[in-house]
């Protein structure tokens, strides 16, 4: 873990109390930054937190230590409110502009409301939320459920919100995948890898700017926290893209226990509480679990990168043929 001390503050009572304070970078957010060639935003986070303290009338506290996107840490308003401000790593694209664009448009609906932002330097300030469905350790069709419920908060239609395409993810993705199974000396089977690229120039093909609507793009349980109302989901990729997006992304999900089951059923089952297509959800799932257990793989967060690699291979020796049903 990187660690740095600073002291932040307005005011002597403040800067006492920072004095103390650690600001610490998690191993995968270092590693990821790294891996985006983002030493320097290591090395200049203390000033940024400084910063945005006075800008923005806000005390940063701890860290949070799960996190893998970003610098995320507790912080709460004058006023006493408590707020959460996020860091983003800087990486090739607009993460941070996309972000904000979903946080906006939703409005507090289905994902966390935004306080504040700045996204030249990659920061926002959030509402804070309680403990996340993982913490929570429900049962996983629970879960599904849930995670539901909080993706259909976020569909609507949003033409001339300038996010990606589904089409355009799609080819960022199978690039991914190529460069990064070969730069890691390929720990999945080229049968995957394959399997992966075809589904994903299906998903390309298949694209309609009629029929796509704002996809969170990133939806599971360390992303899904709990509110006074439910659920609401953070970390927002946005898409413009079709809803099956963003259940793909469960079906990379849990993936100890889609080696011990049927991954065919749990995308049936989603495409019938969600009103989509079966095929179009395997389709994103299986390109999504092998660019993310690729880039588990790269950053070191495993044992998830292996299981994802391990459910990617055996998904492309069985194809989506059979029908099943959730329980």
């Amino acid at each position: 873990m990187t660690t740095y001390r600073a002291g932040f503050g307005r005011d002597p009572a403040h800067v006492a109390r920072s004095e103390a304070l650690v600001v610490e970078v998690p191993p995968v957010v270092r590693n990821k930054a790294l891996a985006a060639g983002a030493e320097q935003w290591i090395d200049d986070l203390p000033d940024l937190v400084a910063s945005l303290e006075r800008e923005w009338s806000i005390a940063v506290g701890r860290p949070f230590q799960d996190s893998t996107e970003a610098f995320v840490a507790e912080a709460s308003l004058d006023d006493s409110t408590p707020a959460v401000l996020k860091l983003i790593v800087p990486r090739a694209g607009e993460a941070a502009r996309h972000e904000s664009t979903v946080l906006r448009l939703t409005n507090g609906e289905g994902c966390a409301r935004l306080l504040r932002e700045d996204v030249t330097r990659g920061a926002l300030l959030l509402e804070r939320l309680g403990p996340s469905l993982h913490d929570l350790k429900l049962p996983i069709c629970q879960r599904l459920e849930i995670l539901c419920s909080a993706a259909e908060l976020v569909w609507r239609p949003a033409p001339g919100c300038n996010l990606p395409t589904g089409a355009e993810k799609g080819r960022w993705l199978g690039d991914y995948v190529t460069k990064t199974w070969e730069a890691l000396d390929r720990p999945c089977s080229e049968r995957a890898v394959d399997y992966a690229l075809a589904c994903v120039a299906g998903r390309i093909g298949a694209h309609d700017d009629e029929r796509a609507v704002l996809v969170h793009g990133d939806v599971h349980q360390w992303n899904a926290l709990q509110s006074d109302d439910g659920f609401k989901l953070v970390d927002p990729d946005g898409l413009l893209a079709e809803a099956e997006y963003d259940m793909g992304i469960l079906m990379r999900e849990d993936p100890r226990e889609l080696l011990e089951g049927d991954a065919q059923e749990r995308a049936r089952w989603l495409a019938r509480r969600c009103g989509l297509y079966a095929a179009a959800i395997w389709e994103w799932g299986v390109i999504e679990r092998v660019s993310t257990g690729l880039l588990c793989t790269e950053v070191g967060l495993q044992p998830v990168g292996r299981e994802m690699l391990a459910v990617a291979d055996r998904v492309a020796e069985r194809g989506f043929t059979s029908r099943a049903t959730c329980n």
